[in-house]
């Protein structure tokens, strides 16, 4: 396997793996902004965090930007509280919340990139040249990303498809699930803060 191609891999993998539960959370609760059928919203607002998390990724990478890793951890589950949130209180149809949602996802999407960086500079050393690793292991994450979208998508619309009426709480029901599991970790990230 060439290097670019581990690069690449270890970026879907960094997504799908089962510890990176929070980033796969959050893009579930993207999917569920909109209605399926709005789908050109939908890829404005998953477009809105690549362009966020791109950034930071590249910036977190190259030192501009340096957080520590458990401030970075807390924040991401604070995102993934409040669109959560978002989702269940302030708007019944994000439509009507007009395009400050794609500021604030692209914000979000600053965070969440902090977050990938820090398998990426582990894996790097001292490796001088960056750009391919980067661009590849981006790559990856946007793959693996879809993958989680796909997936969340196709279980939509097979109910939808079947079971019409229980769509809208289906969506209800999990966005309340990653609500209280997200408030789970965020006081257990507190308290990793508060004892460092």
């Amino acid at each position: 396997m060439n290097d670019w191609q581990i690069w690449f891999v270890t970026g879907i993998e960094h997504i799908l793996d089962l510890n990176g539960y929070d980033h796969m959370m959050f893009v579930c609760l993207l999917v569920f902004a909109y209605p399926i059928n709005d789908w050109k919203k939908l890829l404005l607002l998953i477009t809105a965090f690549t362009v966020g998390h791109s950034l930071t990724l590249a910036l977190s990478v190259t030192d501009v930007i340096k957080l520590p890793q458990q401030y970075t951890e807390f924040l991401i589950i604070l995102t993934i509280i409040f669109t959560a949130i978002y989702l269940l209180f302030a708007s019944k149809n994000t439509a009507k919340g007009g395009r400050v949602i794609y500021l604030i996802i692209c914000c979000f999407g600053l965070i969440h990139g902090l977050g990938f960086s820090y398998l990426l500079k582990a894996m790097l050393g001292n490796n001088e040249s960056i750009f391919v690793p980067l661009l590849m292991f981006n790559i990856g994450l946007e793959v693996g990303q879809i993958v989680v979208v796909i997936f969340v998508v196709i279980v939509l619309l097979l109910i939808g498809k079947y079971a019409k009426t229980i769509e809208r709480p289906f969506k209800t029901g999990i966005i309340s699930i990653i609500l209280v599991a997200a408030l789970i970790l965020c006081y257990s990230r507190i308290l990793n803060i508060f004892h460092q």
